[in-house]
């Protein structure tokens, strides 16, 4: 019987890293989840019958509320989790938790969402994040040494797994590792065609931060004047809001009904942004309507040119605009949208990395490739 245990960066927020997760405690669900910080009143209730296994960090001050200050001691704690009982780790990484350290004879799988994001693109992170020039001074030093500890962490690993092209480039520039591409669970089944024709506005649903550039958004459909909803909130709203012509509508925060019911009626979704793969694009898919991606990162996986939507290849509000004036949302098939988005369904990821895992266990060649 192979003894396997999962590791998790932290517990202390609900997002794209935490539903792999709960995918992955699917497959394994005796498996303990060894992870730095554990804030189970800010986790689903349902995890709290999960085994989960925090480090000495989780009873730092304060933490919980704020876990980026403590970024040095981050690979301490990993370094010190002992899985020594364990055949196979499988790490959920974006952070360090790729440091743990495992028996000589058993198998590490790294199921890489990116390669620490603030070790290798730091600039582009910091912008992400809001931070000011001092303090993007300040950490240098730290960065350079957590770069030589990230590297040295990564060559540790036996197996990487990618979320995305874009995820297995970066693993093969920063760590000089090659890996197999299985793209993340994408919970498709809220989203469905509405049957009716679709109504003349754009979408943008997505957290209102910098890094999201829901600001060509808002541009090219001021220069277009067309009609553009845009659901979610974050720090960038007020100044979104102050650019945006007549045609702009804000509406904060939307329910889950709400999203579905909009991603069905627009004639198609805007994916401004770069991201490691992205979500929203298939979930506007799997409700039968086409995207428009600024055409690189995960996007290049998910949309399909001409059949489920377009791509911009500037990320400027006048190359958007251009695609916009140019769109026919009657072009594209509503049953091959959520024909592709099935491609990326829950139950093809627990089938894919769980034939994976089994087959490093055993010993076996892992396939080099999955045929999607």
């Amino acid at each position: 019987m192979v003894s396997l245990a999962i590791v998790h960066d932290w517990l202390n927020q609900v997002g794209g890293a935490e539903d792999v997760l709960a995918e992955m405690h699917a497959i394994f669900p005796q498996a303990p989840i060894y992870t730095s910080i554990y804030a189970a009143e800010k986790m689903p209730a349902a995890m709290r019958a999960w085994d989960i296994r925090p480090s000495w960090m989780n009873r730092l001050p304060g933490i919980h509320q704020h876990h980026q200050p403590y970024l040095p001691l981050y690979p301490l704690a990993f370094g010190r989790l002992d899985l020594t009982a364990y055949d196979v780790v499988l790490s959920n990484k974006s952070g360090f938790c790729h440091g743990v350290r495992v028996r000589e004879d058993a198998y590490h799988i790294d199921y890489c969402l990116t390669p620490t994001r603030y070790v290798w693109m730091p600039d582009a992170y910091m912008a992400r994040e809001g931070f000011g020039k001092t303090v993007a001074l300040a950490i240098r030093p730290l960065l350079a040494w957590l770069k030589r500890w990230d590297y040295a962490a990564a060559q540790r690993v036996t197996h990487f797994v990618a979320i995305s092209r874009e995820v297995q480039q970066r693993i093969r520039r920063y760590y000089h590792r090659e890996s197999v591409i299985i793209y993340p669970p994408v919970d498709i089944h809220r989203f469905r065609p509405n049957g009716r024709p679709p109504e003349p506005f754009f979408l943008v649903l997505s957290r209102l931060i910098p890094y999201k550039r829901i600001d060509l958004a808002v541009r090219a459909c001021n220069l277009v004047g067309c009609r553009l909803i845009v659901a979610g909130d974050g720090r960038d709203r007020a100044a979104l809001e102050a650019i945006a012509g007549p045609t702009i509508e804000f509406r904060g925060r939307v329910s889950d009904e709400e999203a579905a019911d909009l991603m069905a009626r627009c004639q198609a979704f805007i994916f401004p942004g770069l991201e490691d793969f992205g979500i929203t694009p298939l979930q506007a898919q799997a409700a039968g309507r086409p995207v428009i991606a600024y055409g690189a990162g995960g996007a290049l996986d998910t949309v399909i040119p001409g059949v489920t939507g377009e791509f911009f290849h500037e990320q400027t509000p006048e190359a958007l605009a251009e695609l916009l004036t140019a769109f026919d949302p009657t072009r594209y098939d509503p049953a091959a949208c959520r024909a592709n988005a099935e491609r990326f369904r829950a139950e093809r990821f627990r089938q894919e990395l769980g034939e994976y895992i089994a087959r490093v266990a055993s010993g076996q060649e892992p396939p080099s490739a999955y045929l999607f």
